[in-house]
């Protein structure tokens, strides 16, 4: 198969050619859209936005087709993305990149490979977004144990560490109830969390039965 442009070298634009163009470049932002809002949790604004911005950047693109300013264009239209209210997830801006990915190639006249494009991505956007690949096991936590100031907590807890946890790093000690007591902050994966609980009683045997708290951790914002 083999994929070829509407326009030929020398352009003189018609009025079906142009609706040809902005017709794709809508209904291929709205299958991306679609798409895009079964893949995970969305908001209507970017939904509305994937739906526009492939008909915006294929209008722009269209009349400074086979020219120079072609390429200054591209480039702007990738640099007015940092000027977004707010800074996007890596998700967003992967959905954006497709969105602008769609416009530029129906902008040059090539639908049909826009069409397959937005189809392809659109398929693995939903089936990435409706899978585990990527996540989190939820093993992290952050570990808070008090101890007495006669306890040397160097070492202490090793043991059931090495049992219970995959990797474990001792993150902060200071001293509380007016000094009477060390609070070590650990952050620790755990092998199995079935198991977390007998964790959590072998740490209380060798801090005296005081507080223990063992907090799941809050996932970091998306990024690239």
């Amino acid at each position: 198969m083999s994929f070829s442009s509407l326009f030929p070298t020398n352009i003189v634009f018609d009025a079906a050619d142009v609706l040809i163009c902005l017709g794709a470049a809508l209904l291929l932002g709205l299958l991306l859209a679609v798409a895009y809002m079964f893949s995970g949790a969305y908001s209507k604004s970017l939904a509305v936005s994937l739906v526009l911005m492939p008909a915006i950047i294929q209008s722009v693109i269209l009349f400074v087709n086979q020219n120079f300013g072609a390429a200054l264009a591209v480039g702007g239209i990738f640099a007015l993305m940092n000027f977004r209210s707010a800074a996007g997830t890596a998700r967003e801006i992967a959905a954006i990149f497709c969105a602008v990915a769609v416009g530029i190639s129906v902008g040059m006249g090539y639908v049909l490979y826009a069409a397959i494009l937005t189809v392809v991505l659109g398929l693995v956007m939903v089936v990435l977004g409706l899978t585990p690949f990527g996540e989190d096991a939820g093993l992290d936590r952050v570990l808070k144990i008090l101890i007495p100031e006669s306890l040397d907590y160097t070492g202490v807890f090793d043991d059931a560490f090495k049992t219970y946890t995959r990797k474990y790093n001792l993150e902060l000690v200071r001293t509380t109830n007016m000094g009477s007591m060390y609070e070590l902050r650990y952050k620790v994966t755990l092998k199995d969390r079935r198991k977390e609980k007998a964790f959590m009683d072998a740490l209380r045997e060798r801090n005296g039965n005081l507080p223990i708290t063992c907090a799941i951790t809050m996932p970091k914002k998306d990024e690239l």
